[in-house]
């Protein structure tokens, strides 16, 4: 990984580009602190992975039936 103080990083901003491009890392510095990293952007999102969660949790049956009386107090129904 290449180290680069900021001065130099201002007035080769277009070759650093270029290098991190094909595939480099830099580090850009102030007084010999490292402060940023310049990386490579991903080409591709990643993939989705469908059914990821696939038997961790049920959905109960009655998911669509009204709650409870009790339930929808608790949450100000019927308060007007």
């Amino acid at each position: 990984m290449q180290t680069v103080n900021i001065h130099h990083a201002k007035t080769h901003l277009s070759r650093l580009v270029d290098e991190v491009a094909e595939g480099r890392e830099i580090v850009i510095a102030r007084a010999g602190r490292p402060v940023a990293r310049l990386v490579p952007l991903e080409d591709r999102p990643r993939p989705k992975r469908f059914g990821l969660l696939a038997g961790r949790f049920r959905v109960p049956d009655d998911i669509n039936e009204p709650l409870p009386e009790a339930v929808l107090e608790l949450f100000g129904a019927g308060r007007r």
